[in-house]
């Protein structure tokens, strides 16, 4: 170990105690000027302090106290040689292990814990507690089913049990949890406020762009009340259900949420929660980015004001007929990678030679509460081919339906066959038919098939470069992988639980989990996917070893190295003392510098 010297805050210098860690290269790769396929990285151990509080603490010069700092680093490399001395343990195969002790115990959540104190929530939830009388741990339980809902997602009872095979089981009673629901669920907006700012000091926030969508999330119950309401359900589900508006950044980092009930139109959603974003995060100026289904013309109409803009996607189909013709004719499309003008019909004559190139036209658009809108469209001769052959699959499962006999209801599903599938009543000559009878809906298929490859997006910044206004757009995707991890990886719904204010605290749980994974995602790279991670984080476990310490249980990855090299402390060596995981347990819950 040795000391480095480097500015802190104000520019004044501060010791540290650092050391050198040669780890096997994350891509496993060995090369001419790697010969060994490792790579260094540097890791701090310990702040010693700033160099002036040190001399007036110590009544030392500048120099001494550098000296001091070099006996510190040599003490503790002393200290290091020590607890890095060769272990001995011995197992005897005729006797058993001890009855009703847990030897397995989680370490993925480490990572997610360094996160968590990162953000201050440690200091959140003490503030909380200083408004409220009561005697639980609130952090502790917070950020328990934060982890639990990453590694373990479950009910609220099945997270307790889970945490007690964390490195720090729970203090606190399974009562509660339930108790500090409630808590959660009052305090749900001043959370969120804190967090955002407090997200700032672990990376730059891109404040610029905002993503909104809502989803929604199901009850396994009959009846409803509260925010338990039937509604139309984004998984066709006859199941009470309950809505989430979710505000990301331009970096695909959760921003803000809200919750309301199921039979709740989603298009007001958005004003209420993106002015309090303005209130309590201090925004100003960001363009707003949603599909068409929230685009209404009171939402448009909200951000077409100075310092704010919007992105919202266009319903070809839901235009009047004289703007869709106008906006599908082959007339004035330019070609985006260049801004050169094309043939749109000798393009969509031969799409299999184009299908790396993206097509746009400019039109102008309005309505009487946004007058200036900039309709663009697009045509992509890919996303045509792919559309043709999806409905192609579709329709030659329409026709087996029409040669059995039969036709299921669609429930207008985009993607059930039966939508083609037409029921004839009557004869040619118009009389009444013997026999109900079913063919090919030929209409409707052309009618779809005419929209094959089209994407229009409308928005009120009319001087903006149209590859920045789509490029914008695509990043809608995020958001939606975001309720996706939210429904599938992390278990969100469906619901158990009955009560409204714990409702919320649940999805306060889910969107804190997500933000935590995102932020982690971010660190890491874009190397792994969502899975790969996920997976990652709970196979992550360390086995006791009675009256020594730990050992990895788990299968070091060029992942598990990434995530150890990111967070700066490592569950992989072959055994760990038990002073050695609570140091790094400690070093978790220190604030990143």
């Amino acid at each position: 170990m040795r000391i480095s010297v480097r500015p802190s805050s104000k520019n004044v210098d501060s010791i540290y105690i650092i050391k050198d860690l040669y780890l096997r290269d994350v891509r496993g790769k060995k090369s001419s000027t790697n010969p060994s396929g490792k790579t260094r990285t540097t890791v701090t151990v310990k702040s010693l302090g700033k160099i002036p509080d040190l001399m007036e603490s110590m009544n030392m010069s500048r120099d001494e106290v550098l000296s001091w700092a070099k006996e510190e680093a040599k003490r503790l490399t002393e200290e290091e040689k020590k607890n890095n001395e060769k272990i001995t343990v011995d197992y005897y195969p005729n006797q058993l292990i001890e009855k009703d002790v847990e030897r397995l115990f989680y370490s993925g959540y480490l990572f997610l814990q360094s996160l968590y104190y990162d953000l201050k929530l440690d200091n959140v939830c003490r503030n909380i507690r200083n408004r409220y009388k009561f005697d639980y741990d609130l952090d502790a339980i917070f950020s328990d089913l934060i982890y639990a809902r990453i590694l373990e997602p479950g009910s609220k009872k099945s997270s307790y049990e889970f945490c007690q095979s964390l490195l720090e089981p729970p203090k606190y009673h399974d009562y509660d949890v339930y108790r500090a629901l409630s808590v959660l669920a009052k305090e749900m907006d001043y959370i969120q406020a804190e967090v955002y700012k407090n997200s700032n000091f672990v990376l730059k926030r891109n404040n610029r762009v905002l993503y909104y969508d809502c989803t929604n999330y199901y009850f396994e119950i009959e009846e409803g009340d509260g925010l338990k309401q039937y509604g139309k359900s984004k998984e066709n589900r006859p199941n009470p259900i309950v809505g989430m508006g979710l505000f990301m950044d331009g970096d695909g980092i959760p921003l803000s949420f809200s919750i309301y009930p199921g039979n709740q139109n989603e298009q007001p959603t958005m004003k209420p929660l993106e002015q309090k974003i303005i209130r309590d995060f201090g925004f100003d100026k960001f363009i707003v980015c949603t599909d068409g289904g929230l685009g209404s013309n009171d939402n448009r109409q909200f951000n077409d004001i100075e310092g704010r803009a919007f992105i919202v996607t266009q319903s070809l189909k839901k235009l009047k007929q004289k703007e869709r013709e106008g906006a599908m004719d082959n007339r004035n499309w330019r070609r985006l990678s260049d801004g050169k003008l094309v043939d749109l019909q000798e393009i969509k004559a031969n799409p299999e030679e184009h299908t790396n190139e993206l097509y746009y036209k400019e039109e102008v658009y309005g309505t009487k509460k946004v007058p200036e809108q900039l309709m663009i469209v697009t045509y992509s001769p890919k996303y045509a081919l792919y559309q043709k052959a999806i409905r192609s699959k579709q329709i030659e499962r329409a026709e087996v339906m029409i040669e059995n006999g039969s036709k299921k209801k669609s429930h207008n599903n985009p993607n059930d066959p039966a939508r083609f599938v037409k029921k004839t009543s009557v004869t040619a000559d118009g009389e009444v038919a013997d026999k109900t009878a079913y063919a090919l809906d030929q209409e409707k298929i052309d009618n779809e098939a005419m929209y094959d490859g089209y994407y229009a997006v409308c928005t009120d910044l009319v001087e903006e470069e149209v590859k920045d206004i789509l490029k914008i757009s695509e990043q809608r995707w995020e958001i939606e992988e975001s309720f996706r991890i939210m429904k599938t990886d992390f278990r969100a719904r469906p619901v158990y639980l009955q009560r409204d204010d714990r409702i919320k605290a649940h999805f306060l749980t889910c969107f804190m989990a997500l933000l935590l994974y995102r932020l982690l995602e971010k660190k890491l790279g874009k190397e792994f996917t969502s899975p790969e991670i996920i997976d990652t984080l709970r196979s992550m476990k360390l086995l006791a070893v009675e009256g020594v310490g730990y050992q990895p249980a788990f299968k070091r990855t060029d992942l598990t190295d990434n995530l150890h090299i990111t967070f700066g402390f490592r569950t992989d060596f072959q055994i760990m003392t038990k002073s050695k995981v609570r140091a790094m347990i400690r070093q978790t819950k220190q604030r990143s510098k």
